[in-house]
Parts: structure tokens; C-alpha cells; sequence
């Protein structure tokens, strides 16, 4: 390792530009508002709405990485997701619930979160020097 060099982890942390922050905002809600069209598509075409769902899901995810060349996008679409339906599994005062106690409903939320957590790990990483990831002869 040569004098100027600083390792990743040595480096400190300095905020996204405003330019990306408002990128991954927007990328947060656009997995938010795939949460929701999920969360109603799967139990309409059992399985093939829960297929859809959780394939729409993972390319957002994996789309968001590559638009963004870092792991940062699918992670702010994965979150946004997460968080949208965890939120619509809450049931109301009224006693309405949008997930009923079905096995498309478990599967759509731990294999949506399975599938969030996989694709946004899969994404495009960088080297502390800032070349894409790969493997070194």
C-alpha cells in the first residue's frame, strides 16, 4: 500500500450531494409504491400475483443498483419497500387489514424481504479505489 493511499474504512463519512440524496428519496418511495401495488396484486392471482410481485420487487431493486452504480439504490428501494409493508400489516382500530392469515401473505412478506435483502447485496459494489468490483489475476 503506497503513502497516499487511505483505506475505505479510514476515509471519513461525508453526506450524499443533493443530486444523489433526492435520487435515492425518490427511489425510497418508488419501492414504497411497489409495496403497495404488491400488496394488492398477490392475493388477486394466487400464485401468479405473488410471482409477479415479488419479480417486480427484485428488478426494481436490482434496476435502482445498476441506476446508481452503487448498492445505495437498490438498498433505498429495498427499504422503502420493507417499510411500506410492514406498515400496511398493522391492522387498523376498525378492525380492517389489507393481509389476510394465508400463506401467500407470509410468503409475500418474508419472501418480498428474502428477495430485497438478496438482490440489494447483489448489487454492483466498488473497490476502495473506486474501479467496479471484481476479481483481481
Amino acid at each position: 500500500m503506497s503513502g497516499d493511499r487511505v483505506p475505505a474504512l479510514a476515509r471519513p463519512l461525508r453526506p450524499p450531494s443533493p443530486g444523489r440524496a433526492a435520487v435515492l428519496l425518490g427511489l425510497l418511495v418508488l419501492g414504497a409504491v411497489v409495496g403497495v401495488a404488491g400488496a394488492l396484486v398477490q392475493p388477486a392471482w394466487f400464485p401468479g400475483g405473488l410471482l409477479l410481485a415479488l419479480a417486480g420487487e427484485a428488478g426494481l431493486v436490482l434496476g435502482a443498483a445498476r441506476v446508481t452504480r452503487s448498492r445505495s439504490g437498490g438498498v433505498a428501494v429495498a427499504a422503502g419497500w420493507m417499510i411500506t409493508v410492514i406498515l400496511l400489516t398493522a391492522s387498523r382500530p376498525e378492525g380492517d387489514f389489507l393481509f389476510a392469515a394465508g400463506s401467500g401473505s407470509y410468503l409475500f412478506l418474508l419472501g418480498g424481504m428474502a428477495v430485497a435483502v438478496i438482490c440489494a447485496t447483489i448489487g454492483p459494489g466498488k473497490q476502495p479505489d473506486g474501479d467496479p468490483a471484481r476479481l483481481r489475476k
